[in-house]
């Protein structure tokens, strides 16, 4: 199979292209040389790399840059993906189209009622950056419904790994570890710890997308998650106990999010349906891993 990434440099892009090569894949992977809001660029590339599938994971994807720069990340997320969808159709191949959304579109659930999430549960963006993603997802449906696109989406929780940057929670606080020990500091500073999440590791998270390509219903949409939550106060104190010290934490304003969603749990049910996946990566081994990572790239 001859598969398209977009943002295939970043971090799920990475792991994602080492894992359709390990496959037997041919794999073209497209970043920051194509503006993924310019349509005649996209498909100039789309054309010449003539895949059979094309995977959409170019985005803006930090929830607090969002807040900052809402028009750009609407801008990248929403008409980027129009630009990717039209591109595909028009490419010459017919591809497959795997489109990557957010958990966060399901918003804040305050009745544990409501978890885990499954795909036809409420949503209500909390973000700009969710608002973006369930846009996104709206042009998707449209691209199925008014062209017969065989496009499916996927909504990843929370995924994390080695190489993923300290914009997000798991890696920061790996990193601030790794350098407070260092230096030989009591405390390290931290945002939200009661905010519950569901984890998966992003190399379990790329074979969910390869095998949703080849299994998946146009049209879709699927849940990519463990179906357990876990507190960000559990993974800081794992990363603590990997590392061997016994730092404090601190609470910094500027570290906690204007609006945050308390817990996140979502049902991999039907994905599992559809493909048979399942996690084969422990969150214990997935923690060590992150920590290595940041022992070996901290300054």
């Amino acid at each position: 199979m001859r598969s398209l990434i977009t943002g295939g440099r970043g971090f799920v892009g990475h792991w994602l292209a080492d894992h359709l090569r390990e496959l037997g894949d041919d794999v073209v992977a497209i970043d920051r040389e194509v503006e993924i809001t310019d349509p005649a660029a996209l498909l100039e590339a789309m054309s010449r790399s003539a895949p059979d599938a094309v995977y959409h994971l170019a985005a803006l994807t930090h929830v607090g840059q969002s807040w900052d720069e809402p028009l750009k990340v609407l801008e990248v997320n929403i008409i980027g993906t129009a630009a990717v969808l039209a591109a595909a159709r028009q490419c010459g191949t017919d591809p497959r189209v795997l489109v990557t959304s957010s958990a966060e579109v399901y918003g804040a659930v305050t009745d544990p009622g409501r978890l885990p999430l499954r795909e036809e549960s409420p949503t209500a963006p909390l973000t700009p950056y969710a608002a973006s993603k369930l846009a996104a997802e709206a042009v998707v449906a449209q691209a199925h419904l008014g062209h017969g696109q065989h496009v499916i989406t996927v909504r990843p929780f929370n995924h994390i790994g080695p190489g993923q940057t300290p914009n997000f929670a798991v890696p920061a606080l790996a990193k601030r570890i790794v350098e407070a020990d260092r230096r030989g500091a009591a405390t390290i500073p931290v945002g939200n710890l009661s905010a519950r999440r569901d984890f998966t590791d992003v190399r379990d998270v790329v074979r969910a997308y390869r095998l949703l390509v080849e299994s998946g219903r146009p049209g879709e949409v699927y849940n990519v998650c463990s179906g357990r939550d876990v507190s960000i106060r559990e993974i800081a104190d794992g990363l603590l106990q990997l590392a061997g010290t016994t730092l404090e934490f601190e609470i910094d304003p500027s570290l906690v999010r204007p609006v945050e969603v308390p817990v996140l749990r979502g049902d991999p049910g039907r994905l599992v349906e559809a493909t048979a996946w399942k996690p084969e990566v422990s969150l214990e081994q997935t923690l060590a891993d992150v920590l290595a990572y940041w022992q070996e790239h901290a300054e």
